[in-house]
């Protein structure tokens, strides 16, 4: 038996490790996603810095970097990952790639996690990236809460990649692929911690945030840095984080669309 998992097993990595590396040459020759993927979250956190410098961060116990470097992640989350994916999974479904790996060895969950892993790969790379950058040039020091961050970066990723299968399972075209995905980035954005941090928000507006997709990725990825989250609140944030990515996973396997939406 152990034979036989482990020869399953490998053969499932051989697929999947098959479909990233095509994916892979298929999103290199995008130039406007690779562009979007690499550059936005390079850039758009600095675009809020003169707000974050309106902020009375000491009060908050924050800092102009524990409030930038999740800004950073965040940004990477919502560009490299999830918009990204969208455009992929809408694309290759049009193109009749996904319905003609369906005729083959490939599982539907492997077809899914195959197509997103080049994407995942660099929104990983990218995030530790901006951290190292962030740690260094705004004098941030190592985590005090390193499983936290780490914890942190692994929800975004994940609940990043799920949400993108579900809004593509509703997107009739590429084109359209930047308007449906639209509420998540802008929702996440104003209300998860990314532009402005939701312990600068009232307490109910803040209770509210908080419960949305990528927030509780964000509040760990904070939380790591500077120390502040309690064991209760870190299982809290950890909870909804497990709970959005387990929703969004089961409603994309319910509800995507192998077929062209004519």
């Amino acid at each position: 038996m152990s034979g036989t998992a482990l020869s399953i097993g490998n053969g499932a990595a051989r697929r999947l490790g098959a479909l990233a590396r095509a994916e892979l040459t298929l999103l290199g020759r995008n130039k406007g996603v690779v562009l979007t993927a690499l550059v936005v979250p390079l850039t758009l956190p600095f675009t809020a810095r003169q707000a974050i410098d309106r902020l009375e961060l000491e009060k908050l116990g924050l800092s102009v970097g524990t409030v930038m470097l999740p800004a950073a992640v965040g940004f990477t989350f919502l560009f490299a990952v999830y918009a990204s994916l969208v455009n992929a999974y809408v694309a290759r479904r049009e193109e009749l790639v996904l319905k003609r790996l369906r005729t083959g060895e490939l599982s539907d969950p492997e077809i899914l996690t195959g197509t997103a892993l080049p994407a995942l790969a660099l929104g990983l790379a990218q995030a530790l990236l901006l951290c190292a950058g962030c740690t260094a040039l705004l004098h941030l020091g190592p985590p005090k809460a390193p499983h936290l961050a780490l914890l942190g970066l692994v929800a975004g990723l994940v609940t990043s990649a799920a949400l993108a299968a579900l809004t593509a399972s509703f997107t009739r075209s590429a084109e359209s692929a930047q308007v449906t995905a639209l509420p998540v980035v802008f929702a996440s954005m104003l209300g998860s911690g990314i532009m402005f941090p939701t312990e600068a928000m009232p307490d109910r507006l803040a209770d509210i945030c908080e419960l949305l997709p990528l927030s509780p990725a964000i509040r760990l990825v904070r939380g790591g840095w500077t120390g502040h989250l309690s064991a209760y609140e870190a299982l809290g944030a950890t909870a909804t984080a497990l709970a959005w990515a387990v929703v969004a996973v089961f409603a994309a396997r319910r509800w995507f669309r192998w077929e062209p939406r004519r």
